[in-house]
């Protein structure tokens, strides 16, 4: 008698439990979520400093997203720039643009560079290079988002370095925008100074020669 009862109750409870699991699912079903669109298509690129190569085969592209859920499920998913080996690099750029200065997009553009001690490599170098992304996929500069080509963080022993590039180191008026924005959304002190300089300049010159064009 126990033993159907037990059975009646049960039976009489599946209505419900389907019902629930049902519900269930269609909460979490995949096909009712809708993604977010970025503005942009963007391209995230992976080098390691293999000196048996040449610099363009040590250059992988990972993976491509024009997304907001897209940009957090590759962002979870790879390891952390102060992770990396030294002599590392990620590149994020608008799809079409390769992270060289030679692409036709680079070519007379420059960069706003950060660059870091060793000692920020643990507090700030992962905090800083979120938020760079953040400030590209978001276009967080407003009308002069189209001036910007993409940024690279460069992971090395001597101190890593971070950079946005963008597209004409001669356009003024994007390029101070860009500076005062981007130093503000990091949160770098007012008496600390970043520079701009253009690729031009920074490939005939040792990077400490290299002289600023414009400052933040």
């Amino acid at each position: 008698m126990a033993t159907a009862l037990v059975v009646v109750v049960a039976v009489a409870g599946n209505p419900e439990k389907e019902k629930s699991e049902k519900a269930t699912q269609k909460v979490v079903s995949p096909n009712v979520y809708i993604k977010h669109p970025l503005q942009n298509k963007w391209a995230l690129w992976f080098f390691k400093n293999d000196k048996s190569k040449t610099w363009q085969a040590n250059l992988r592209l990972i993976s491509k997203f024009d997304t907001v859920e897209d940009f957090w499920a590759l962002y979870n998913h790879i390891q952390l720039s102060s992770n990396l080996m030294s002599g590392c690099d990620y590149s994020l750029f608008k799809d079409g643009i390769e992270p060289m200065w030679e692409d036709e997009r680079n070519r007379r553009g420059g960069r706003w560079l950060i660059t870091l001690s060793k000692q920020q490599r643990k507090c700030d170098l992962d905090r800083f290079w979120l938020e760079t992304l953040l400030c590209l996929v978001g276009e967080a500069f407003d009308d002069y988002s189209d001036d910007v080509c993409g940024a690279v963080i460069n992971v090395r022993a001597k101190g890593d370095k971070i950079a946005i590039w963008t597209t004409d180191y001669e356009n003024k008026e994007a390029i101070t925008h860009i500076g005062r924005v981007y130093k503000e959304r990091l949160g770098v002190p007012p008496r600390v100074i970043i520079g701009y300089q253009s690729h031009a300049d920074t490939a005939t010159k040792s990077g400490s020669s290299t002289k600023n064009k414009f400052v933040a």
